[in-house]
């Protein structure tokens, strides 16, 4: 059995962001590199903007991008570039992503204090609207060949390759949704045991209609590498028709993938718009990443080649790492150092390319010297496509005396057990640190959390232990503890049941619904979720969550 997630610390203050939106469009040249520029966020006194550049030649190229802000804008944070110069001109050229294929784009972001936008742009010398001839691309590639790992099984754009040669990345990114519209649902590797999950449930739970992603948890990390940590649920469990996805049963011939692998793969083939990101780590699994900290390049190779295993290298779009937590204390204590996370970031990005997903699953402690101020979560932004703050498990029955709070406050209330636990703290740290709103994600948790001999109904009581709850003390799915404590109470943005001598915490469709408003105003990329099977058989969590960022 596995801890779902760990305590979490949080801290205050809210930036209040605007609706108002700008955009500048610049038409694409055909056989030209050009760049266009969008304003995703402007909260009056700062904006966020982007830049997509596009590659309409018939060969790869690398980049140049000069631009012009007004008087009074100035860029205050990047991110998926280096920037040179000062003041209201600035030259940025590509990391990771410096070189761009023929017909591919690459995008670059940053924040400005003043919410002016360019007013000249100039790609590879010429105007970004009417476009440049390509400049020449290096002769060493920005990422190392599959051939620099020999295990590594190279990522075709259809079907697993059998030649070592190809190309890791095609020309183009995964298809995803627009900013501020991702729903992305947690799946395990355990839940087909005690709960009888599939993946089946999340078609006929509606949630497969509503998901954009799904990240499977958990792989694990032994000796520096990623490893598989249930062989028997990830490929190998035969499902019969009327368990499978398409109603189709798993054979036994050589080669056949089954499994929740094989599951995923007929699902994506049901629900081609869903992308599936392989998650390593976990409370559990979290005190392994010290060792692959160690070497990021042993461990990035090691992650690709099993994501990429030619008998699934179709099923994952992506890798996601949820490390609790570097730098800092989880389970166990970790001494990496600040830049840990971001090394082992850069690896992955540089191994994979600038075709995969890659996404981090991060503190949400927003206290000041807290989780977020442990390491530069900044500097790693540039490598990942989101973070996903894990803005749940602020307060439970560990603390076995409580007093009572809510385990997922949206806002830090007074009287708040500890100042700062809620998830407009960390957000609103993640964003003055420089990282997007668009990279960040509101977490929401599918449980309760709830103590018992409990007196007061107002939060902030005493408690003499953990409630029971169907696989663990202290915790319940939500399809359960809905009728088992009906919510009779709301605080910090959330909800709470008092009943019984029992106090519980969690998130209703209605307090989603709030929350989604909240993400909304502060830009963000969307909202995910712990986890698929905490919601009831006719998917009201994800439904919510859904139409609120609608």
């Amino acid at each position: 059995m596995f801890k779902l997630r760990a305590r979490l610390l949080a801290g205050a203050v809210v930036m209040v962001a605007t609706a108002t939106i700008g955009v500048v469009t610049m038409a694409n040249a055909a056989g030209t590199v050009t760049a266009a520029y969008t304003q995703t966020s402007n909260w009056g006194t700062g904006a966020e903007g982007k830049y997509v550049i596009t590659n309409g030649t018939s060969a790869s190229t690398t980049w140049t991008l000069t631009f012009t802000l007004p008087a009074g804008t100035t860029v205050s944070s990047f991110w998926d570039a280096s920037l040179s110069g000062t003041g209201q001109t600035r030259t940025a050229t590509g990391t990771w992503n410096a070189t761009i294929p023929a017909g591919g784009t690459a995008s670059f972001g940053f924040n400005t204090a003043g919410s002016g936008t360019p007013t000249v742009c100039t790609i590879n010398g010429a105007n970004c609207s009417t476009g440049g001839q390509p400049s020449a691309s290096p002769s060493t590639p920005t990422s190392p060949s599959p051939s620099a790992s020999p295990s590594a099984s190279p990522r075709p754009s259809t079907s697993p390759s059998t030649s070592p040669s190809a190309s890791p990345t095609p020309s183009t990114s995964p298809t995803n949704p627009n900013p501020g519209q991702k729903v992305i649902g947690y799946f395990t590797n355990w839940a087909q045991y005690a709960r009888n999950y599939h993946v089946k449930n999340i078609v006929t739970s509606g949630s497969a209609a509503k998901l954009t992603h799904i990240v499977y948890a958990f792989g694990n990390i032994s000796g520096g590498q990623c490893v598989l940590s249930d062989t028997y649920n990830d490929y190998d469990r035969a499902y019969d028709a009327a368990g499978s996805v398409d109603g189709v049963a798993d054979t036994w011939d050589a080669g056949a993938l089954r499994g929740n692998f094989g599951q995923l793969r007929r699902l994506k083939k049901l629900y081609p718009n869903i992308k599936v990101l392989f998650s390593i780590g976990g409370w559990t699994y979290s005190k392994n990443f010290p060792a692959a900290a160690a070497n990021p390049t042993a461990f990035a190779n090691s992650c690709y080649s099993m994501i990429e295993d030619p008998r699934w290298a179709d099923v994952f779009d992506g890798i996601d790492i949820d490390w609790e937590y570097p730098n800092a204390c989880g389970e166990t204590c970790d001494t990496s150092g600040p830049n840990a996370f971001k090394n082992l970031m850069s690896a992955l990005r540089t191994r994979f390319g600038s075709s995969y997903l890659i996404t981090a699953a991060i503190t949400a402690d927003g206290s000041n010297g807290g989780k977020i101020d442990a390491t530069d979560y900044a500097a790693a932004a540039q490598y990942v496509d989101w973070y996903m703050p894990m803005t749940y498990d602020y307060f439970g029955a560990w603390a076995t005396t409580g007093p009572t709070a809510p385990h997922s406050p949206l806002n830090c209330y007074s009287g708040i057990p500890t100042a700062g636990f809620c998830s407009e703290a960390a957000i609103t740290k993640l964003k003055s640190k420089g990282v997007p709103s668009s990279k960040l994600l509101l977490g929401i948790g599918f449980y309760g959390r709830g103590w018992t001999g409990v007196t007061q109904a107002a939060p902030g009581g005493s408690a003499t232990g953990a409630a029971p709850g169907t696989y663990e003390a202290g915790i319940e799915d939500y399809h359960t503890i809905k009728t088992k404590c009906p919510a009779n109470g709301t605080v910090g943005g959330t909800a709470y049941c008092f009943s019984g001598g029992q106090w519980w915490s969690y998130d209703t469709p209605a307090t989603i619904a709030s929350k989604m408003s909240w993400a909304k105003s502060q830009s963000l990329g969307g909202a995910f979720f712990w986890e698929l099977f905490g919601d009831t058989s006719n998917g009201e969590l994800i439904t919510a969550i859904k139409n609120g960022l609608a």
